[in-house]
């Protein structure tokens, strides 16, 4: 097996790659590209250590020769977020990234999996998609909008809340990847309950811990190791999926047939094949449906804007 992280030597991919390194099955290729010139020299370090998982760097020309043969391709390239901006601010630096990285996908490995974490997701997943249509190789269920740094921080946060093992802690969160598209539904936590307070607080948190990130990091980059951890379970969830495991993830995909938006973060079934069952996320509660409700005309306003830009 094979696997790409195009953007390897930015924040999220150097954490990525590192534990996609560690934790990778034994006889994995782990392929990072980057336009930096150091991407080689990450490759060199990570050789370094001792497992059976074979790591080598590729530069700004050698993008197919990186890419060829890939099952998964992972991408955090682009530019993170600074003070005062949301993900939407990244979209006319962002958006001309993952178009050219996800046409060379089309060229050199049309049949990979291919999971986006470039933010804004809600929109580059939609590019992503465009971009693969245009190509004649759109696979809806090989693309993925990797958002599973939603349901970690949820986890957190509600094992921290109640005291419990976070190990033991599972939650549900639908919808998009940016603010008030993200609906971690606590109602569905199984053995917790929550006062309405507690609800009216964890929500907003969860929708705005990439903020309490920024800030915290003052200026000096955005949610880098977290998302590498999301990044790295999402992957090794879709390696295992692959070799036959009975493996669902949240993870944001086409939905057709669908009253939400044509891409919505959904409990999926993966396999061989990538999405194997979209599964439906069940009863809301009065508040999660509100929410849902008040967020759809946003996130389908992300989406349009990711087909217009290939489109255009």
């Amino acid at each position: 097996m094979k696997v790409a992280v195009l953007g390897a030597a930015g924040g999220i991919g150097q954490a990525l790659s590192l534990l996609l390194k560690t934790q990778l099955p034994a006889g994995t290729t782990l392929s990072l590209y980057d336009v930096a010139p150091v991407v080689p020299g990450v490759a060199v370090d990570l050789s370094h250590i001792p497992t059976d998982v074979k790591v080598t760097g590729y530069g700004k020309d050698d993008l197919a020769v990186a890419l060829e043969g890939c099952d998964i391709v992972l991408i955090p390239a682009g530019v993170p977020r600074k003070p005062g901006m949301d993900r939407s601010d990244l979209f006319n630096i962002n958006a001309g990234i993952v178009k050219n990285l996800v046409e060379a996908v089309a060229d050199n490995c049309p049949k990979a999996c291919l999971g986006i974490i470039t933010n804004p997701v809600n929109t580059t997943v939609a590019i992503a998609a465009e971009t693969l249509k245009a190509k004649g190789v759109y696979d809806k269920n090989k693309l993925f909008g990797v958002t599973t740094l939603d349901v970690i921080r949820s986890e957190t946060f509600v094992a921290e809340l109640k005291g419990l093992d976070v190990a033991s802690v599972h939650v549900p969160v639908i919808g998009g990847h940016s603010g008030t598209t993200i609906l971690p539904l606590l109602s569905q936590v199984k053995g917790v309950s929550f006062t309405d307070e507690e609800v009216a607080s964890l929500t907003p948190r969860i929708q705005n811990a990439g903020t309490e990130v920024v800030e915290a990091k003052a200026g000096g980059g955005s949610a880098t190791l977290s998302m590498g951890q999301a990044a790295a379970r999402f992957c090794l969830s879709l390696v295992a999926a692959m070799k036959g495991e009975n493996v669902v993830e949240y993870t944001y995909v086409q939905t057709d047939d669908s009253d939400d938006a044509a891409f919505f973060a959904h409990p999926v079934r993966l396999g061989v094949n990538g999405v194997e069952e979209i599964l439906p996320y069940g009863e809301l509660s009065a508040f999660e449906q509100a929410a849902k409700e008040s967020m759809l005309e946003g996130l389908r306003g992300d989406i349009k804007l990711g087909v217009d830009f290939v489109n255009q």
